[in-house]
């Protein structure tokens, strides 16, 4: 997150180089695959042939059929259903870590690179410091300590995540703020609390929603891992790490337990970056 934070940063883009946010190619295809992605998490419960917690031992094992799409676990569950109903998981909590992070990092950002001075300093040696964390780490302690749950892998990720949006949003508001029209709406007579929110925050949104397409690809990957290492969602919940863990151990046997969900996860991420590096390299005029 970092390296992407200081890419960013560069680029400073304001509300005028919106157009060319979708310009690139490779965000066409990573915008129709996350669509793709989006529309079957979202429709799961009609698109699922079966019920995705539904244990049937007599039809465990199974290869693809007509009722059975991409087959039966070792406990007679339909693949194909976990699969989506894993997807809608993975997307409602990775969207919720996303929200916090951003509810928290961006307003930081703005006041503190709006204030400035003393203010400035004491987010900035904040911002510093978490940013100087190891994330995964912090967030695997932190989720070890409060225990195994859905609800707090969410709180230590969202715990270690808002650091980059808050130093991106200072760093934007930064450049923006000394721009001839700000010091025309200071002049004029228009409040700090309309510049920052109105103006301010139109202005880097662009940059803003860049990180944050490339993130929800890495939130949804570290969702996964969390829950495959047993610090995250909890059986039978059907979710993409918790399945990549039970199939272990019928990587030989049956590899296409682990193999399905495994693909998924590798598409969706890289349509999420593609979707990102694109709205970035858009925005940078390349």
């Amino acid at each position: 997150m970092k390296k992407k934070v200081k890419e960013l940063e560069k680029n400073g883009v304001f509300h005028s180089q919106w157009s060319a946010l979708m310009s690139q190619t490779r965000s066409k295809i990573g915008l129709a695959i996350v669509l793709l992605f989006v529309a079957a998490a979202v429709f799961a419960p009609l698109i699922a042939p079966n019920d995705p917690l539904l244990v049937d031992v007599s039809h465990k094992l199974e290869g693809p059929s007509s009722t059975y799409w991409l087959g039966t676990d070792q406990l007679g569950r339909c693949i194909a259903s976990r699969l989506l109903w894993g997807g809608r998981n993975s997307l409602l909590y990775g969207a919720i870590v996303l929200v916090i992070t951003l509810l928290v990092g961006v307003p930081i950002g703005l006041i503190s690179g709006y204030v400035g001075g003393k203010t400035d300093l004491f987010f900035m040696r904040v911002i510093d410091i978490f940013m100087a964390m190891p994330s995964f780490i912090v967030a695997l302690a932190i989720a070890g300590t409060l225990g195994a749950s859905g609800k707090n892998l969410v709180l230590s990720m969202s715990f270690v995540y808002w650091a980059g949006y808050a130093r991106l949003s200072r760093a934007l508001t930064i450049q923006v703020k000394e721009q001839n029209y700000m010091m025309a709406l200071k002049a004029g007579g228009c409040g700090h609390t309309r510049i920052i929110f109105r103006h301010v925050l139109r202005n880097i949104a662009p940059s803003i929603i860049a990180l944050a397409t490339m993130e929800i690809g890495t939130i949804i990957l570290a969702i996964a891992g969390f829950s495959f290492i047993g610090l995250g969602v909890q059986p039978p919940t059907p979710e993409w790490g918790i399945m990549l863990s039970d199939s272990k151990n019928f990587i030989q046997t049956f590899p296409q337990l682990m193999i399905y969900p495994g693909i998924v996860i590798v598409i969706v991420v890289m349509a999420f970056n593609l979707l990102g590096e694109g709205m970035k390299n858009g925005m940078a005029g390349e």
